[in-house]
């Protein structure tokens, strides 16, 4: 690790008689193309920012207004300023890339107001977009509670934007629309923004104790966003102490999509790790049982097509060891599922430690073990969470008994408890409590329907992925039918901008008229594969049944080889919700993977194979669209071939309507 950080004293006054009343620094990222102007102009702070000389952000306020204390958005003069100056390699314990590299250069402002308080301001600018957080007034005794936060984001252009809503009955599981900014209302984060040359989003990053920022347009037909905290039941946005520090608002900033993508500053604007020694912590791939309940075909809750029955589960267990698949999920195993529905907020009571009477835990515990099977456990909470919580305890202690060391968790439910937003501040506080308790006892956790990622798995290594998306799942079951053809298209540039994605790829069978006639999954066999390496999460399902893979075995050899955790990853190309191309390097090999996905429009991608190391030979082994592909008619045509090539070679992929192409390049 090599570290160094300057702190410079810009200035620094005793009173605030004698500070500045008019101030302004810009900041420069280090290779110098991205500036960032923090000033101050008549008592009212703001910052602006200009990206290659172009200006990207106009003049944004920033500021405060409290329920129980004055405001804190005018009348400011400058107490002290520092400049900062950071340069630190660190290196994730898995992850999208082993090497990070965390380069910013930074201000530190003080600002007071005439009562005295003072509001601290910290802004680091990065080659890949900034951040920004305050430090509040006041001692840690002191209870605030925030009213209304003044952020704003003052766009210098009428910008394309890709957006979900905010405040709607299925939070984050929504496809995403692309409209003008100006035809913004209300947006969650990441929101994506292109044009005039430029790619931005905005986001957080470090969400731990306070409220999900989420965008609204104070102003219709505007450029303007501000921070709209999702707030408690009463109205209170956020409810914090003297002193805290708020999440960083972040603006990501690049040339293109394909860089956009590849942006680090999420994850470098949170703490390092606290786990310490983390190798308790297992990437990997898993089949389940699962899709067999979205598509109609099982249950969940008992009756003759049960699921969760122990002779399924041992052929899963049995299915997986042949074919080198590390875990098992199994959802419905434990009582509660008999509730009628039991999504219904308040209507649900699952026992967490606890099997129904068709689950054997502790045979399948032993059996698991023996055939080197890991299980992975299901909490779902049907968005219960104090209920959750006053379980939890002995939850974790029953899954410790049973050698369970990850749990995928629920929280399926309009609002939590059946008031509160899935993205407020008691949603966030609780998910972190989860996630810590968690980590005491050795297991991961990867949320659905979960508080959006910011960048935790950081500082909570245990905290291996999330939803927060609408995933295969709606494909399977939704009674809309499912997602367009485009969606996997945007993701990257999108909801991935957070974090990983547990999106459950991997589907080969495509025709469910016998339990959901108006269900399908909009992409070719090939598509699914590529998935594998567009949508990026450390823990991968393969979600379709086991007997469908054993129809396409040769096929099947992609998710048996794909990797979960890189050495390093590369967005190639791209245009949102068109096509993407990624390439990734496995991190214990010095294998590649590519996948390439595309729209319900067929195009031919060329690609250089520069991404290679140099005066290697590798044999391409190529997953691509077979003749007549197409997700409408033929989706499940596939052609699999060999050829050898080098770093100075390029490839064509040829993609159909939905389709894609998966390629191994195994070193020789």
């Amino acid at each position: 690790m090599r570290k160094w950080t300057v702190l410079v004293l810009a200035a620094a006054f005793a009173a605030p008689a004698t500070a500045l009343a008019q101030f302004r620094q810009p900041v420069l990222s280090p290779d110098g193309r991205l500036a960032v102007e923090l000033s101050l102009d008549k008592g009212e702070a703001a910052y602006r920012a200009t990206f290659n000389g172009r200006p990207i952000l106009d003049r944004s306020r920033l500021g405060f207004r409290f329920s129980n204390a004055a405001p804190l958005d005018s009348g400011f003069r400058v107490a002290a300023s520092q400049s900062l100056d950071h340069d630190e390699s660190w290196s994730q314990p898995w992850g999208e890339r082993r090497q990070m590299r965390d380069k910013y250069h930074g201000l530190i402002l003080t600002l007071a107001a005439p009562d005295g308080r003072q509001l601290g301001v910290e802004l680091r600018v990065f080659d890949d977009g900034f951040g920004f957080r305050y430090t509040l007034p006041g001692k840690p005794d002191d209870q605030l509670i925030v009213r209304d936060e003044e952020t704003e984001f003052h766009f210098a252009q009428n910008y394309r934007t890709w957006s979900i809503p905010a405040y709607r009955e299925k939070y984050s599981e929504y496809e995403y629309s692309r409209s003008s900014l100006s035809a913004l209302q209300t947006a969650q984060t990441p929101l994506t923004l292109e044009g005039d040359g430029v790619a931005l989003a905005v986001h957080e990053a470090a969400l731990v104790d306070y409220s999900s920022m989420n965008l609204r347009m104070p102003e219709e037909n505007s450029r303007m966003l501000k921070a709209d905290l999702s707030p408690w039941p009463n109205g209170d946005r956020a409810r914090v102490h003297g002193g805290q520090k708020t999440p960083w608002r972040v603006v990501i900033v690049a040339n293109d999509a394909a860089r956009l993508a590849d942006s680090t500053i999420v994850l470098n604007l949170n703490e390092p790790n606290r786990l310490g020694d983390v190798s308790w912590v297992h990437p990997g791939k898993y089949i389940g049982i699962f899709w067999a309940m979205h598509t109609g075909l099982l249950t969940w809750e008992p009756g003759e097509r049960l699921g969760a029955t122990t002779e399924r589960t041992r052929h899963y267990i049995d299915w997986a060891a042949a074919h080198g698949i590390k875990g098992v999920l199994v959802e419905g195993w434990n009582k509660g599922w008999e509730v009628p529905q039991w999504w219904v907020n308040g209507h649900s009571r699952f026992i967490f430690d606890e099997a129904q009477p068709a689950f054997d835990m502790r045979a399948i515990s032993a059996y698991a073990r023996s055939k080197g099977i890991d299980l992975i456990g299901h909490h779902e909470t049907g968005a219960q969470v104090q209920d959750y919580l006053r379980q939890l305890g002995p939850a974790l202690a029953y899954y410790d008994r049973y050698d369970v060391r990850s749990i995928k968790l629920g929280y399926v439910g309009t609002k939590l408890d059946s008031i509160y937003w899935p993205d407020s501040q008691y949603a966030v506080e609780n998910l972190q409590k989860v996630v810590e308790a968690a980590a005491r006892h050795h297991i991961s956790v990867f949320p659905h329907e979960p508080v959006k990622d910011t960048g935790l798995r950081r500082t909570w290594p245990n905290l291996l992925s999330r939803e927060g998306a609408r995933g295969q799942e709606y494909n399977g079951g939704s009674p809309d039918t499912g997602n367009a053809p485009d969606h996997t298209t945007i993701l990257p540039f999108t909801r991935l901008l957070s974090g990983p994605l547990d999106y459950t790829p991997g589907v080969f069978h495509f025709d469910y008229r016998a339990t959901r006639p108006n269900n399908r999954v909009p992409s070719t066999l090939a598509n699914q594969l590529a998935l594998y390496v567009i949508l990026y999460s450390p823990v991968q399902m393969a979600v379709d049944l086991p007997e469908r893979y054993d129809e396409y075995p040769d096929a099947f050899r992609f998710i048996q080889d794909v990797p979960t955790d890189w050495e390093t990853s590369r967005t190639l190309q791209g245009r949102i919700g068109e096509y993407v191309m990624t390439a990734r390097q496995d991190r214990s090999s010095a294998d590649w993977y590519l996948g390439a996905i595309t729209n319900e429009a067929a195009r031919t991608l060329s690609v250089p194979l520069d991404f290679l190391a140099a005066g290697k030979r590798y044999e391409a082994q190529i997953y691509a669209d077979g003749p007549g592909a197409d997700w409408r008619t033929a989706p499940d045509s596939v052609a699999i071939s060999r050829r050898i090539v080098t770093a100075t070679d390029m490839l064509e992929l040829r993609l159909a309507p939905g389709g894609g192409q998966a390629i191994r390049f195994k070193a020789l």
